[in-house]
């Protein structure tokens, strides 16, 4: 009985390789003059999933705690306006000036810190939602998703922030020097790493798969369930700030409409990576699989001129199947 599970489980943790293997081969055999493969759309395709890796990572936390949080396009968007705003004004109260436009040298990476305080404050919001009202973390969390985007509308009154100085767009799309690698590669790959030593070397990293595997056995063993789950929210909120700054400066807008369904394929990359929705399991490099294969995915369809509907009823598939997998794995439990 125990080896059809342990079949299972080994697809579970290999079968998303191998899939992302065949899937790359597919979309260079088939793409026209095996465009697929070529540096300018790798290096296309890289810069695209950048952003959801790093929102998937903060997810991947809170996912493994047997959370969800649904505000993390609508953070991404509030943050990336207000730290637009930020970079290319300066900072002021009404009509007081409280900081001057900064030259860009200072302001890029204040505006990165301004992104990742308003992220931290949406998510800690939603862990205290969650902690402290004992309120169901994807309702808590749909409630925020609102009051972020509606919060980015009204700041911005339904208008993007731009136009932006030119060097905000040349970083979005700048190559890192020496290493000929996008700069968003680079920072998504750092976060990535980050997450890994989180959550596989730390205390912290412990205490979030204990939650996730037995809530009430990680409170009796001493670990402060509350504050690790706010902290955990406060983290995947951080992600969403910075990862909406890093999407402006791509775009070289800060948009109130951006990252609308982004949580759906963070969520998915999270899931087709080993991460089970029902917690206590998951790693931050299958997450990262995960997201290269939603982004291969979206990629090599649109180069086959695949109608966007269709590409949706595919992704939807097979995000269905990694699920079905996890469940049949645990046993059906």
């Amino acid at each position: 009985m125990g080896k059809p599970n342990s079949v299972l489980r080994n697809v579970s943790q290999y079968g998303i390789v191998i899939f992302l293997v065949l899937l790359c081969a597919y979309f260079t055999w088939k793409t026209p003059k095996h465009v697929f493969i070529t540096p300018e759309n790798i290096a296309n395709v890289s810069r695209q999933i950048a952003i959801n890796t790093i929102l998937a990572v903060g997810l991947t936390f809170v996912i493994i705690t047997a959370g969800i949080d649904l505000s993390v396009g609508s953070v991404l968007a509030l943050a990336g306006v207000i730290s637009m705003t930020f970079l290319r004004d300066g900072f002021s109260i009404g009509s007081l000036p409280l900081i001057p436009q900064l030259p860009m040298l200072l302001a890029i990476p204040l505006s990165a810190v301004v992104a990742g305080v308003i992220g931290s404050g949406c998510g800690a919001f939603s862990g205290l939602v969650v902690t402290r009202f004992r309120v169901a973390p994807f309702v808590a969390t749909l409630a925020v998703m609102t009051i972020a985007r509606g919060l980015a509308y009204v700041y911005t009154d339904g208008r993007p922030v731009s136009p932006l100085p030119p060097e905000v767009g040349d970083l979005g799309a700048s190559d890192v020097p020496f290493l000929h690698i996008p700069s968003l590669v680079l920072i998504a790959l750092l976060i990535v790493a980050v997450g890994y030593v989180i959550l596989s070397r730390t205390n912290f990293g412990r205490h979030v798969y204990a939650i996730g595997g037995n809530e009430e056995a990680a409170r009796l063993s001493g670990v402060s369930v509350n504050r690790v789950k706010l902290q955990v929210y406060t983290l995947c909120g951080m992600l969403s700030g910075l990862s909406g700054m890093l999407l402006a400066t791509r775009l070289a807008s800060g948009d109130p409409k951006s990252g609308i369904m982004f949580e759906l394929s963070a969520i998915a990359a999270v899931v087709l990576g080993g991460t089970s929705l029902m917690g206590g399991r998951g790693t931050v490099l299958g997450t990262l699989i995960g997201a290269l294969v939603i982004g291969v995915l979206d990629n090599g369809l649109s180069l086959l001129d695949v109608s966007a509907f269709y590409q949706m009823v595919a992704k939807g598939f097979v995000i269905l199947a990694a699920v079905i997998l996890d469940q049949l794995t645990r046993g059906g439990k």
